[in-house]
């Protein structure tokens, strides 16, 4: 008997999605309002993380542009769980490992570490780890959510989801702080 193999889901947004996405990136106010909270099953995921010192100390960390890293991190894990729960995916271990994917505690960008983009899925995934109760699926997610950076891809569609969203994020908070240098230079 042959398998027949399974089309690919195709999780990137399109149209209207896409562009509501780009507008939710660029504006960080629903991060810095907690509108996220307002999503009762995203919160009885994340709660425990949300709560932790450790989780809230990411916030003294810069991440892209002017993104801290608590704030990408939630990004991060909002887009992810949304799309995962659109398609009725493991959207709980896609919120949680999308805010602990880069709990690397430290400023990168002063740390001279010029082997970041490498390195940081371990430290994360040990400090994860260390503070929190994660399911080997979730500590996955987050070891491979450099793919294709570091050589193995995550094992689940929802590693991939995050390795999509952090991207998407992480473009989005860079683009954005290029475009306001671009305004202050053109105000100048």
């Amino acid at each position: 008997m042959f398998c027949r193999k399974k089309k690919p889901v195709d999780f990137h947004l399109h149209g209207e999605e896409k562009r509501q996405a780009e507008e939710w990136v660029k504006n960080e106010t629903w991060v810095v309002r907690e509108a996220y909270q307002d999503d009762e099953t995203y919160m009885v995921c994340v709660k425990d993380i949300m709560e932790n010192p450790v989780f809230q100390s990411m916030d003294q960390f810069i991440q892209h542009g002017n993104t801290t890293t608590k704030a990408h991190c939630i990004q991060v894990s909002y887009m992810s769980y949304c799309i995962c729960r659109k398609y009725g995916w493991n959207y709980e271990a896609a919120a949680r490992a999308g805010l602990l994917h880069d709990l690397f505690l430290y400023d990168w960008h002063t740390a001279k570490n010029h082997i970041h983009g490498f390195t940081h899925p371990r430290v994360a995934m040990n400090n994860a780890k260390k503070h929190f109760d994660l399911t080997d699926q979730e500590l996955n997610i987050i070891l491979r959510h450099m793919w294709p950076l570091t050589p193995i891809p995550p094992k689940s569609r929802e590693g991939m989801v995050i390795v999509y969203a952090d991207k998407f994020c992480g473009i989005h908070e860079v683009y954005g702080r290029i475009r306001s240098a671009f305004r202050r230079t053109a105000q100048a």
